[in-house]
């Protein structure tokens, strides 16, 4: 379900945040409008403390959540380490790439739980590189978004590695997918909504410039909501300054 923008005035709808929380969670609550949970990727929280979350945080702050690696990664992949209960081995090969089995649908369940808790609108599927097009991949992905009862959620793909335009797009479009990028990087794919993670140009350790950070309004849409999720050592900063550029161009002239 692609959510629309209901931006006051037809302003642009942006939200600014970071993948993760780089301070105390109350102080980010009151410096920022949204965060991606990063938690639920490796292991979901109890549904308790993701409601708790989001009893403290204030009634417009936005959740999204990072979909259970069960789910996105095999079983072979290294944050398979910090998983609480380790996968028994003969069952790793029915974990990961969107497979059809029980307990990739479970690790749906899980997440789609955690994200109702905290009232997130948007969870995202970052697949690894080795997730590539092959003709299994393709069909898995398809047969889980079209089996996934979605309900409320929009749902957000970022995929990583060799990847064709074409596909991406087809299959964003038939299957109601948000194509997520670094916009730094490449173009969106998808219509209506934007979601963007920032990586980072050279790696994790980079700080973006000022004209990083004009470019990446300039992929914003105005008739639906953007998210815009900093996800690189400096990403507090930077989502700071960008929400700062994002307000002054929003107040009223004088």
């Amino acid at each position: 379900m692609i959510e629309r923008s209901n931006a006051p005035g037809g302003g642009v709808d942006v939200k600014v945040g970071c993948c993760g929380f780089p301070i105390n969670r109350r102080k980010y609550y009151a410096a920022y409008p949204v965060v991606e949970v990063q938690q639920t990727f490796y292991q979901p929280p109890q549904v308790h403390t993701a409601a708790r979350w989001r009893a403290d945080a204030p009634p417009e702050f936005a959740f999204s959540v990072k979909a259970w690696q069960l789910i996105t990664h095999e079983a072979s992949s290294p944050t398979y380490r910090r998983l609480r209960r380790p996968i028994p081995p003969e069952l790793r090969d029915r974990y990961g790439s969107f497979r059809p089995t029980d307990e990739v649908r479970a690790a749906w369940d899980a997440t789609a739980e955690v994200a109702r808790a905290l009232g997130a609108r948007v969870v995202v599927f970052q697949c690894p590189p080795r997730f590539t097009p092959t003709d299994d991949h393709v069909l898995w992905l398809r047969q889980f978004f079209t089996g996934v009862a979605r309900g409320e959620f929009t749902l957000a793909w970022e995929p990583r590695g060799e990847w064709p335009s074409a596909l991406v797009a087809g299959l964003c479009g038939d299957l109601d997918l948000v194509h997520v990028v670094d916009p730094l990087r490449e173009e969106p794919l998808s219509k209506g909504m934007r979601y963007f993670r920032l990586h980072g140009l050279t790696g994790y350790r980079y700080l973006h410039t000022e004209e990083d950070l004009h470019a990446i309004l300039r992929h914003l849409t105005p008739d639906a909501p953007n998210y815009v999720l900093f996800n690189n050592l400096f990403m507090g900063e930077d989502a700071k300054r960008l929400q700062a550029i994002v307000q002054r161009r929003q107040a009223p002239v004088p």
